[in-house]
C-alpha cells in the first residue's frame, strides 16, 4: 500500500483527502493566480476564474494519470483551457456601439485631420445597411475574425465576409464620391 505522503496531490484529492486540498491551494494557487491575471480584465474576473479553474481540477482530479504527464501540466492545462473558454466566451456576445462613439472617442487625443477623417468614415457608415455596419464595427473595432463574427451573430460565414467586403467598398466609394463632388461643385 502506497504511503499517502507519497501520492499526488491530485490522486490524495480523488481519494477525499481534505487536507490534500489546502496542499493544492498552497502549492498551485499562486501559478494559477498568475494565470488567471493574465487572461482576464479585472480583479473579479480573475477571482472566478480562480474559482473555477479549482472547482474543475477537484471534479477532475481521478482523471489524472502521472504516467502520462507530470501533475502540474495536468493543472495548468486544466487553468489554460478554463481561461480560454471564458475569452472566447467574451468574444461571442458581440459588444456593439455607436459609430460616433467607436471612432472619434479614443483615449489618445487625435489630431484634426483624424478627426476629419473619422467624421467623414461615420458619414460615410451611415449609408450602410445597419446589419452591415454592425458586422463592420465587430471586424474592426472589437478586432474579431470573420468566424468569431459568423459565431458570435449566428449569421453564416459567407455572409459575414460579403457584407463586410461590401461595406468598405461602399465606404470607399462613398468617400472618394464625396471628395470628388465638394471640388467639383
Amino acid at each position: 500500500m502506497t504511503n499517502l505522503s507519497e501520492q499526488t496531490i491530485l490522486k490524495r484529492i480523488a481519494k477525499g483527502d481534505q487536507t490534500a486540498v489546502e496542499d493544492c491551494f498552497n502549492q498551485y494557487g499562486n501559478l494559477i493566480w498568475a494565470l488567471a491575471k493574465k487572461y482576464t480584465p479585472t480583479r473579479e474576473d480573475a477571482e472566478d476564474a480562480v474559482q473555477e479553474i479549482f472547482t474543475e481540477i477537484w471534479q477532475n482530479a481521478a482523471r489524472y494519470d502521472d504516467a502520462k504527464a507530470r501533475e502540474i501540466t495536468f493543472i495548468t492545462t486544466i487553468a489554460r483551457r478554463r481561461l480560454i473558454d471564458r475569452v472566447r466566451k467574451v468574444y461571442r456576445r458581440p459588444q456593439t456601439s455607436s459609430i460616433e462613439t467607436t471612432f472619434v472617442s479614443n483615449s489618445y487625443e487625435p489630431s484634426a485631420f483624424q478627426q476629419v477623417q473619422a467624421k467623414e468614415i461615420i458619414k460615410a457608415m451611415q449609408v450602410l445597411r445597419p446589419e452591415q455596419r454592425e458586422l463592420m464595427l465587430l471586424n474592426i473595432y472589437e478586432g474579431m475574425s470573420h468566424g468569431e463574427i459568423s459565431e458570435a451573430t449566428g449569421v453564416p460565414l459567407g455572409t459575414v465576409k460579403t457584407h463586410i467586403r461590401r461595406g468598405f467598398e461602399r465606404v470607399r466609394n462613398v468617400m472618394n464620391l464625396g471628395g470628388m463632388n465638394a471640388a467639383t461643385v
